[in-house]
């Protein structure tokens, strides 16, 4: 569905993103992630066909962005991380005007549509200055659903918002990413990216320097958490009797570490033969040393 080849912008002799390179298939959530600055925000408005890239090619549904922009727009839909809102309107009426310039056909059934969908019945007709921050990051997911496009770019969704908004927005990306559309998603918040997405494409400094699923990035820790309430003389031992444990170290904090290896050649997850092997010491924890936020830390340059 999403197709980006070797992507760069210059603005001058300054270079924004750097050989940017990636693909979304259709009906899958991907989060990008990455430090201000890294490039997100500018990916993202090339992919949208709202800036034009220095060099390469972006491509939705097999038509390139530079070449058909009129049809690869009416396949997106785009929310800024300041969506451009009109205060002294309402939301009803913004979102009828949002709709007959995206050229949709029946707009007071995708108005009514799109509010049931965002949860805007009891706001339509306020203004919108008069809405809260929450609510106006509603009415402008509306303005981008507005049209019912194949792919939905989310700049920042649920920034600015307290938790209680938060997680009401964080709701409603969850019953969005349902389905057959392709989602693309920027977010500082970790967790929703972890409650949301399927893969993560990580950018720092311009430049990509992860993409993959978000089980498999933390599975490349090679490493497993192991805490128990009883560790005898023998404890040491038994664990590295499992195949694919390949040494067990004392943590300061009184837990285990255990060295991976290759799994061992049968079905069984690593995991459960060590559980089953902790269970008579008192198992209190089984974790992999690493998560999202601490992978993505290392690899933006920021140390835990």
């Amino acid at each position: 569905m999403i197709h980006v080849d070797q992507v760069t912008k210059s603005y001058g002799e300054i270079r924004a993103i750097t050989d940017v390179s990636f693909s979304v298939g259709k009906g899958e959530v991907v989060g990008l992630l990455g430090p201000n600055g890294a490039g997100k925000t500018t990916t993202m408005r090339i992919l949208c066909g709202c800036i034009g890239a220095t060099q390469g090619r972006a491509i939705i549904d097999g038509q390139d962005v530079v070449e058909y922009p009129t049809e690869v727009k009416r396949r997106i839909g785009y929310l800024p991380e300041n969506p451009p809102l009109y205060g002294s309107m309402t939301a009803e009426d913004y979102i009828e005007f949002a709709a007959r310039i995206k050229g949709v056909k029946d707009v007071t059934a995708a108005v009514d549509r799109v509010i049931n969908r965002v949860g805007l019945q009891s706001m339509r007709h306020r203004i919108i200055d008069h809405l809260s921050k929450g609510y106006r990051q509603r009415v402008g997911i509306a303005q981008a659903l507005v049209h019912d496009p194949d792919v939905l770019v989310l700049d920042e969704p649920t920034s600015g918002l307290d938790p209680a908004q938060r997680m009401e927005i964080r709701k409603l990306l969850q019953e969005l990413a349902e389905g057959d559309r392709t989602v693309v998603l920027s977010t500082h918040v970790l967790s929703e990216v972890e409650s949301v997405c399927e893969r993560v494409i990580i950018i720092n400094k311009g430049q990509v320097v992860a993409q993959d699923r978000i089980e498999n990035l933390v599975s490349e820790s090679r490493r497993v958490r192991l805490r128990v309430a009883r560790p005898s003389d023998d404890f040491v031992q038994k664990m590295e009797q499992i195949p694919g444990v390949a040494a067990v170290a004392s943590h300061p904090d009184g837990a285990w570490l255990l060295s991976i290896t290759d799994e061992p050649d049968n079905d069984v997850d690593i995991r459960e033969v060590v559980a089953k092997t902790a269970v008579p010491f008192g198992l209190l924890e089984l974790s992999p040393t690493q998560n999202l936020e601490a992978i993505y830390l290392r690899l933006t340059g920021v140390s835990t």
